[in-house]
């Protein structure tokens, strides 16, 4: 059976939504966050990287969410449920499941970081610095950065149901992440098929399923 080592509030959610989407047997094995809200060390045991998700699946050890999703689909998805067979949908799905890494996290991860300079665990004597830093930082770089992908998401969304064509793939499970992280942290109004293609995915089944086995999955915005 698939055993998930999955990390509250992570990205370990996307692959039990994959894992319910592709009705796969599977077990969890449950770690939580730090009061660093970094991962514990005890999943440093099943991988190097101390990271989650990471997945078990016949004497295999996989790392990466993007990695293991294209596992699952090209081991268990025999009727290409969550891939496109268009060509020019299937270079729209491979795009979009490097993008959520490769350029959007990236940035919601340095706008978090540079948002929490002001705060604990940054010594109190150096938050005041900290703070018009990161202030700074963002103002001068990130929001713009994020806005511009932001808009790009919009109207792509616009013209597209889904991320990878018509229907729901790995592409938009691989972007779940990052988009609620966009919407609740970004700072950006107005994109209101980012938040309908968000309340598409939560209303789906699979969805709802995953976050029953999964535990509560909400990004906290800015304080």
């Amino acid at each position: 059976m698939i055993t998930v080592h999955h990390l509250n509030q992570s990205r370990s959610q996307r692959v039990l939504w994959a894992l319910e989407e592709l009705s796969l047997p599977y077990q969890i094995v449950r770690y939580q966050r730090e009061k660093t809200m970094l991962a514990p060390p005890a999943l440093k045991k099943i991988h190097p990287l101390g990271k989650s998700p990471v997945v078990e699946d016949n004497g295999l050890i996989l790392a990466e969410s993007g990695a293991i999703l294209e596992y699952l689909q090209e081991t268990y998805d025999s009727a290409s449920q969550l891939k496109p067979d268009n060509p020019e949908q299937r270079l729209n799905y491979r795009f979009w499941l490097h993008y959520a890494e490769g350029s959007l996290m990236p940035l919601l991860l340095m706008k978090l970081v540079f948002a929490s300079l002001g705060k604990p665990p940054v010594p109190f004597g150096l938050r005041s610095l900290g703070k018009v830093l990161g202030q700074g930082v963002q103002k001068a770089y990130l929001n713009k950065q994020l806005e511009t992908h932001a808009r790009y998401l919009e109207s792509y969304l616009a013209q597209n149901s889904w991320f990878a064509g018509d229907r729901l793939s790995m592409a938009d499970i691989q972007m779940s992440f990052p988009v609620i992280a966009l919407l609740a942290r970004g700072g950006i109004n107005d994109l209101p098929h980012l938040q309908a293609w968000k309340k598409k995915v939560e209303m789906r089944p699979a969805w709802q399923r995953a976050i029953q086995q999964g535990g509560p999955f909400e990004l906290p915005g800015e304080s």
